[in-house]
């Protein structure tokens, strides 16, 4: 009888209490088309042998899980830097964590809780916008005076880099109200103070309830004045001599609307460096910089920057760390595939 016709139970003989196959009859090498073929109802012996074995079974499952699991691409890394604050999206160049961002931003940003403010030497003003495409910030100041509400005055205080990093737009004017007739405004510098979109000082004394107190003092309205940031950045609220500010935004789409529906706040304009960012986010990572030397680096992970881009990449341009990541994963991969078949064979 032709020995690869035999059934499997008929190859093996009983040893020892022990399973042992019989030598194959066959020469090494043989043929392939001599290879012993099995039907739908019998097991290959390698599966036999490995189902005879739950130890083996088991070892052979997870060897299996590792090599199915060694295809699947990395995880996005996990950068240091948090992306919100609230329902606030902080991007570059902005952040919350210092190392994050562009080192010109700076502690200029800090989140409490789920609520985002900007941080300059005269207080903590709250951030109710960022537009990224715009590249502006509207920032507002719990201290300042409205139409609604009368509070003593408060300087707006930027330090040199904030005032040249983010200075407050065009379309932001500050109100100053109530000063005394020795202000320089009313005087040497008259020339700093502007009427806008065709509203003058006599609307906020008549249009806004809290601006009315003033008008209980003089049987007219007293001075104000209409300007821009550069005035009160010069010049505080005591050299100025009044008692009370207020701002307001997007002045030019202000014509024909009472002050009581004006946007108040402040509307910062920022720049966004040109460092290469886009290349480290396109590779997973998150732009940063040296906390002491204040070099851009692109932060891949709590435990792991680069200098330009992430192991990861996803852009078309294969970096050197990316390579490395690629030749580790091959490594890892003949190295499981070896331990599979060394479980399998001998044990």
């Amino acid at each position: 009888m032709d020995p690869t016709s035999q059934p499997i139970s008929q190859k093996v003989t009983k040893i020892s209490g022990t399973v042992t196959p019989p030598r194959s009859p066959l020469p090494y090498p043989f043929p392939f088309h001599i290879i012993p073929t099995y039907t739908t109802t019998q097991s290959p012996p390698l599966l036999l042998n490995i189902m005879q074995h739950p130890l083996k079974h088991h070892l052979t499952l997870t060897l299996l899980a590792l090599i199915l699991l060694s295809h699947f691409p990395p995880a996005s890394p996990v950068t240091p830097c948090r992306t919100v604050c609230g329902t606030t999206a902080i991007n570059y160049p902005f952040s919350i964590d210092d190392g994050c961002g562009a080192p010109q931003y700076r502690s200029m940003l800090n989140c409490t809780g789920t609520e985002l403010f900007f941080m300059t030497t005269s207080g903590r003003y709250k951030v109710q916008s960022i537009d990224y495409n715009k590249q502006t910030m509207v920032v507002y100041d719990p201290a300042m005076s409205t139409c609604s509400i009368l509070q003593p005055h408060h300087d707006f205080v930027m330090t040199d880099v904030e005032s040249v990093v983010i200075p407050p737009s065009s379309d932001t004017v500050f109100a100053l109200l109530n000063y005394s007739i020795d202000s320089p405004v009313l005087n040497r510098y008259k020339n700093l103070c502007f009427n806008f979109s065709g509203h003058s000082c006599d609307e906020l004394y008549g249009g806004c309830n809290a601006f009315r107190v003033f008008r209980s003092f003089t049987n007219s309205s007293p001075p104000c004045c209409f300007t821009g940031y550069d005035t009160v950045k010069y010049m505080s609220m005591n050299i100025l001599d009044c008692s009370h500010y207020t701002s307001f935004i997007n002045v030019d789409g202000l014509k024909g609307i009472g002050p009581a529906d004006w946007v108040y706040g402040m509307k910062l304009s920022y720049a966004v460096p040109d460092t290469g960012c886009g290349r480290c986010t396109r590779s997973g990572g998150a732009c940063g910089y040296d906390t002491e030397t204040g070099v851009m680096m692109c932060l891949c992970s709590t435990s792991m920057n680069a200098t330009r881009e992430c192991a990861a990449g996803s852009n078309g341009d294969i970096g050197s760390g990316q390579k490395l990541a690629l030749r580790t994963k091959f490594h890892a991969f003949a190295l499981v595939v070896g331990a599979f078949i060394y479980f399998v064979i001998f044990i």
